[in-house]
């Protein structure tokens, strides 16, 4: 009596195809959904929502395409704080920002941030 064994087959290696695309499609789904980076927040107040009349030097920053304006009169970045800091009693006295067309909004931001830098924590954006 003899008896005939299956000759041994080789071992079939796992396909690692499947479980690669998986972390492929997990690293997409947490880089969309996660959060890059800080989000700030500026703490802003639209002009006309004021409950007491005006007091004081007007202190009106304009942003234009050619430069800053303070009350009309043109200023650099730099001097900015100076400028507003004479018409200033307090750093809570309120500052008009207005941007015209065309100024970029990174630009604005730019100012606002500076002037909230500076000190100055009443900021009012006026539209154009």
């Amino acid at each position: 009596m003899s008896f005939r064994f299956a000759q041994p087959q080789p071992r079939r290696r796992p396909s690692l195809t499947p479980m690669i695309d998986v972390v492929f499609l997990l690293l997409v789904f947490f880089m969309l959904a996660a959060r890059f980076g800080q989000e700030g927040a500026l703490d802003l107040r639209i002009a006309g929502a004021a409950t007491s009349e005006w007091q004081g030097p007007p202190r009106l920053v304009r942003i234009a395409a050619e430069g800053l304006f303070i009350n009309g009169q043109p200023t650099t970045p730099s001097a900015l704080e100076q400028s507003l800091s004479r018409l200033t009693e307090t750093t809570s006295d309120p500052i008009l920002i207005r941007a015209d067309e065309g100024v970029g909004l990174q630009r604005l931001l730019d100012v606002m941030a500076g002037l909230e830098a500076a000190g100055f924590a009443n900021l009012v954006l006026v539209a154009p």
